[in-house]
């Protein structure tokens, strides 16, 4: 049997969110596929994390499908906790996938983090700033975060990352993790990579329990944002050196498995801007797609597609961004191109040429009306582009913007990306 070892205490990882991680559908909640990995891992690394992973659900009647195994003639519609928590499968967002007997569905999201010591975010964006207002006050003063929400929030005021945006509202430190991470292939354990973007705070393990008025530190959050002009510091508790410490070596535990290699950085800034910038850059890639270009076309739009998001990471975010995030990591160029060769940023794209049609109207008839993440993306990022007037330092963002403005052809992107800029 494992021991503590010099630590009294284990981490207690809990999972804020359920349904297909990094789901194809965006109104589906995300977390199943990462709660599977992370709940296989605290049962193999069990000297540091408490065996049990709670995983928050947004509570839901669902009836079993007459497809599944677990269907015994019984239409009737059972809570979706219930469910996971009674045959130990999603049959809603990830079906047919076995999960761990040691994740515990809740549709409490006080109750899932309570005594948490590590919050692992898996939600749509748009839910981020719901849940962390219910979590204030709600969960461990010294607790640290992952989020595994891709993307950042870009406005005219500037670029703020989504973990960054977690650890302000929450005060603790949270990381990120990206990368070409399709929810089903994970979940069916084929191979992948994945980065996880953790920069251990200076102070933790450094002090004890926190009693009474615990000694706090203050981190600048303003080192990673592209909003400098905005207050950033909070107030950071340290972990208590009854846990043991959150490495690099320790939080690659929580996820690394045999089929699901993990690499670790501590650039934040990089691996989130990673899991943005890379939904402009695939409708590029569709758009010449649909014009039957072929592959050569495609790499070539990847290529300065690559170049203009390591411009963008160190224009903006120059303290802590590094080339080699986008380079050589899984949330950089395999991300760029798992999403360039048939993510739904992509087929849309390529649809619109292929059909004649705008995006807006592919987005009505193939996702109901949703909007697609680069769409969003590549106009948010152009008017922030446009507020410092750099538009011209990025032709690859600028033309797809164009496009899906109508104020430019999918044909004039040749033109458009033969720059002096990118030899």
């Amino acid at each position: 049997m494992a021991t503590l070892g010099a630590y009294q205490k284990k981490h207690k990882v809990a999972i804020v969110g359920s349904g297909n991680w990094y789901s194809e559908r965006l109104t589906a909640s995300r977390g199943t596929t990462i709660a599977k990995v992370v709940a296989e891992n605290t049962q193999a690394n069990s000297d540091l994390f408490e065996q049990d992973v709670q995983m928050w659900v947004f509570e839901e009647e669902v009836p079993i499908p007459k497809e599944s195994k677990h269907y015994k003639g019984d239409d009737k519609a059972q809570k979706l906790t219930h469910i996971i928590n009674d045959i130990h499968e999603n049959v809603k967002y990830l079906p047919n996938v076995a999960l761990p007997k040691n994740i515990i569905a809740n549709a409490s999201l006080e109750d899932t983090v309570k005594d948490a010591s590590i919050l692992i975010f898996n939600l749509p964006h748009q839910f981020i700033e719901k849940t962390c207002n219910t979590l204030q006050g709600k969960i461990l003063p010294y607790a640290r975060g992952i989020s595994c929400i891709k993307g950042v929030e870009v406005s005219d005021k500037g670029i703020e990352l989504f973990s960054e945006w977690i650890g302000r509202k929450l005060n603790i430190y949270c990381g990120a993790l990206s990368g070409a991470n399709i929810a089903t292939e994970v979940a069916l354990e084929k191979f992948s990579e994945t980065t996880v973007a953790y920069d251990p705070p200076s102070m933790d393990s450094q002090q004890p329990t926190p009693k009474g008025s615990p000694r706090s530190s203050e981190i600048d959050l303003s080192q990673l944002s592209g909003k400098q002009d905005q207050h950033q510091k909070i107030k950071l508790f340290p972990l208590p050196t009854e846990y043991p410490p959150l490495s690099h070596d320790n939080v690659k535990k929580i996820f690394h498995r045999p089929y699901f290699h993990v690499r670790m950085v501590s650039d934040v800034a990089g691996v989130s801007l990673g899991g943005a910038l890379k939904n402009i850059v695939a409708l590029g890639a569709g758009f010449v797609d649909g014009l039957g270009w072929g592959d050569n076309a495609k790499a070539a739009v990847m290529r300065v597609g690559i170049l203009e998001q390591v411009k963008f990471g160190k224009m903006f975010f120059a303290d802590s961004v590094r080339t080699e995030t986008f380079t050589e990591e899984s949330c950089g160029v395999a991300d760029l191109i798992t999403s360039c060769s048939g993510g739904r940023n992509f087929r849309c794209a390529k649809m619109s040429v292929e059909r004649g049609m705008t995006i807006d109207e592919v987005e009505k008839q193939e996702l109901n009306g949703q909007k697609l993440q680069g769409t969003s993306t590549a106009v948010d990022v152009n008017n922030f582009l446009k507020k410092q007037g750099l538009e011209d330092e990025f032709p690859l963002f600028t033309a797809i913007y164009n496009i899906l403005e109508g104020k430019d052809k999918a044909e004039n992107i040749p033109e458009r990306i033969e720059s002096k800029k990118y030899p």
